[in-house]
């Protein structure tokens, strides 16, 4: 089973993960219908994707825009959702609760709202895929913040699966993957980070975007997976 001829629409689809996966499903046939919050992005975006697949300014933390967008788009298969601000990584004395909320905005609130309003949409036999993360089953110093997202997309992901049925509902818990979102990391910091990870994960190396992608395909692909998440870290999770 392949994603030929259906409708693939990607909040958070113009880099890192969200490409891979809009380049995935086109690769596949799909129709891809990338948003994010940067103009610049999506034009870039577009520029890899194939001409049929179109794109769209969206921020996911304004609800009567999230709203508009869907109101706008014509029935389509899957919805996923891979949009985020750069990881939370700080000891909890430093982080104030507005900040830790900001980063649950786009996370959190904005995958709700997504699915809100998305859900009336999707052609039977279609899916939501989330995303969420291994912080919430194995969390470290300075991922508070992470953390609960993790927890919270986890359990989300599974009550949407019952309310929503017979829509399935799953998501992917990425481990380290080289992308963007490590961007507010110093260049010499980022970089050690990701050796020492690579040096410590039964693969030998940090995950590239396409390696998760491949999650999301199949999440969308198996019509018998709903309430599921798909870990992809490189064994990180047995270290």
């Amino acid at each position: 089973m392949d994603l030929r001829g259906q409708r693939v629409v990607v909040i958070g689809g113009t880099s890192g993960i969200g490409l891979a996966v809009a380049e995935g499903a086109a690769r596949e046939g799909a129709e891809a219908v990338v948003a994010s919050r940067r103009p610049e992005s999506v034009a870039a975006a577009l520029k890899r994707l194939p001409d049929t697949a179109r794109g769209q300014t969206l921020d996911a933390t304004d609800e009567d825009a999230v709203r508009g967008f869907f109101a706008q788009l014509s029935a389509f298969d899957h919805l996923v959702y891979t949009a985020g601000e750069s990881l939370l990584l700080e000891p909890l004395a430093e982080t104030s609760p507005a900040r830790a909320r900001r980063f649950l905005d786009t996370r959190l609130w904005g995958a709700y709202a997504a699915v809100k309003y998305a859900v009336g949409s999707i052609r039977p036999g279609g899916s939501v895929v989330l995303t969420t993360g291994t912080a919430g089953r194995r969390p470290m110093p300075g991922s508070s913040a992470a953390s609960a997202l993790c927890g919270a997309m986890d359990a989300l992901t599974r009550a949407l699966a019952v309310e929503l049925a017979p829509v399935r509902v799953n998501a992917v818990s990425p481990g380290v993957v080289r992308t963007e979102l490590w961007r507010e990391l110093p260049e010499a910091e980022r970089e050690r980070l990701f050796r020492s990870s690579a040096e410590s994960l039964p693969v030998g190396r940090v995950g590239e975007p396409a390696d998760v992608a491949e999650a999301y395909l199949y999440l969308m692909r198996n019509g018998y997976s709903s309430g599921s998440t798909v870990v992809v870290d490189g064994g990180g999770l047995l270290v």
